[in-house]
């Protein structure tokens, strides 16, 4: 078995890798696959395995952008949406009548357990992979993920497509897992790496799924690492907020 890394000194991979994956198709469609089988119990798990701390993140992170979402005209995409909590989250600062919010995601089973939470509701879902957009260049004004981003097999490509479809002026709003450090970070290596598997597993009837988790997170760029990227994108002024103690945080940016 691949070893996990355990602290934020590790070399940050290029994109997501699985356990004993080392190719960027072979990752994507391990991906899709593992999301596609929890997809029956996504929510539950993530409620729980987080603390409903979740619900707290996706609200703090919608309103730091209310600002564009309350632009009627504004165009909004939700990528990685998964069952559309984000979404909704991000719905909720939206005038009415105005565009669309645009959900997508890669997995037909959690778009699915989406649908009836959109029920009624100026949203639109896609069934589309993050990086390969069915969009236009320079036609959208806001692209939120709310911890998708750290599964995507390529993060520059991301960046990139992000970049593509965003008008000049358009944001950039990422909430993802992060690995903290000193006493915070050994308490969270020990329930991320030895307590969460075992629940998520029990929950979803599937280990690995919850294996992987803690191990994309290890593997995924540290904040002044993911800047770093996000500048290299083409995008400009890139932050990070820090919440609950470093454990998660909303990465922000302005496509140039």
């Amino acid at each position: 078995m691949e070893p996990v890394p355990t602290g934020p000194q590790h070399e940050p991979s290029p994109g997501a890798r699985p356990l004993g994956i080392t190719d960027a198709r072979a990752a994507a469609e391990n991906i899709r696959s593992m999301f596609d089988t929890i997809a029956p119990t996504y929510d539950r798990a993530n409620h729980l395995l987080s603390f409903g701390l979740d619900r707290l993140w996706w609200s703090r992170s919608a309103g730091a952008v209310r600002s564009i979402l309350q632009r009627p005209e504004a165009v909004v995409l939700d990528l990685c949406c998964g069952t559309g909590d984000m979404t909704l989250a991000l719905y909720r600062h939206r005038p009415h009548p105005g565009a669309p919010i645009l959900a997508a995601d890669f997995s037909h089973p959690m778009l699915s357990r989406a649908l009836p939470k959109f029920s009624g509701r100026n949203v639109v879902p896609i069934e589309a992979d993050a990086l390969q957009l069915p969009l236009a260049d320079s036609s959208v004004d806001l692209v939120t993920f709310a911890f998708g981003f750290r599964n995507l097999s390529s993060y520059p490509a991301g960046l990139s497509e992000l970049h593509r479809v965003l008008r000049p002026g358009g944001q950039i709003a990422i909430l993802e897992c992060n690995q903290p450090e000193g006493l915070v970070g050994s308490l969270y290596n020990l329930y991320f790496q030895r307590i969460l598997p075992t629940i998520g597993g029990w929950i979803s009837r599937d280990r690995s799924a919850y294996t992987y988790l803690p191990h994309s997170v290890a593997r995924f760029p540290q904040p002044a690492k993911m800047k770093q990227l996000i500048l290299e994108a083409g995008f400009t002024d890139p932050t990070w907020t820090s919440y609950t103690f470093g454990t998660a945080g909303l990465y922000r940016a302005v496509c140039s």
